[in-house]
């Protein structure tokens, strides 16, 4: 099969998942890239943030025309996460390719665990604290640069275990602060975005902002509890996927 369908096919399912479920885009499109279109894992991740960043912003739209937005939390998040993801951007490229790929399946790894356990989606949507969204925000952001994600799969169980948004709220905030903490990471990424393969990168991302919009779609028809454990279960095969060939 050729890189241009791969790229089209990933890239469709990719926006799927940011588009219904408000993250998952970067943790599947980075092993895409690696795998199935040969990329090194600092270009991944680099492309990946493009990708993401184009594709979350895309289905923002979307979710704020729906009032799915909470601006206030995804804002805080996002601006306590600026600084640690423009760090962890810097110190990414010299991590060895390993190492980057067992802390990314570890990472997410966690936060499926986190999303199957009982009780993770609350009817009601809770006070924000300030404390809270700054913790939270600064976590994501130094994820975000390190691991090139957008941090839209930690962002979800984040805003709803920790924040008290109802599901569909976290996924339409989180896709705020997956566009904010992409473009930031991608702020000290400048000199490895000149030498991505565009002719890889483009398509997939057309691909991505198209399936973003179907996958908005899809998260109006589906249960938030359902969308949570699909979510939870295509994190935690991406993850075991990607620790198997990095430790093997």
């Amino acid at each position: 099969m050729s890189a241009l369908v791969l790229a089209l096919v990933a890239g469709a399912v990719i926006g799927l998942a940011l588009g219904a479920l408000g993250g998952g885009g970067s943790v599947l499109a980075v092993p895409a890239l690696i795998y199935l279109l040969g990329f090194t894992p600092v270009a991944a991740t680099t492309a990946g943030l493009v990708i993401v960043a184009l594709t979350s912003a895309t289905a923002l739209t979307a979710h704020a025309r729906d009032g799915h937005v909470r601006w206030r939390a995804g804002l805080l998040i996002a601006a306590a996460g600026a600084g640690p993801a423009m760090l962890g951007s810097a110190l990414a490229t010299d991590l060895p390719a390993g190492a980057l790929s067992a802390a990314f399946a570890t990472v997410a790894g966690v936060a499926a665990a986190r999303m199957l356990r009982p009780g993770g989606e609350d009817d009601t949507a809770g006070e924000i604290r300030l404390g809270h969204a700054a913790a939270a925000g600064a976590g994501l952001g130094a994820v975000t640069g390190v691991l090139g994600v957008g941090g839209g799969f930690l962002a979800v169980p984040a805003l709803v275990g920790v924040l008290g948004l109802r599901m569909r709220e976290a996924v339409g905030t989180s896709l705020l602060v997956i566009t904010l903490n992409s473009l930031a990471a991608l702020g000290l990424r400048g000199g490895t975005v000149d030498h991505l393969d565009w002719a890889v990168v483009a398509p997939f991302a057309g691909a991505a902002v198209l399936g973003a919009w179907d996958g908005r779609r899809l998260a109006a028809k589906v249960k938030g509890s359902t969308l949570q454990r699909v979510f939870a279960v295509a994190l935690l095969a991406a993850a075991l996927a990607m620790l198997v060939d990095a430790l093997v």
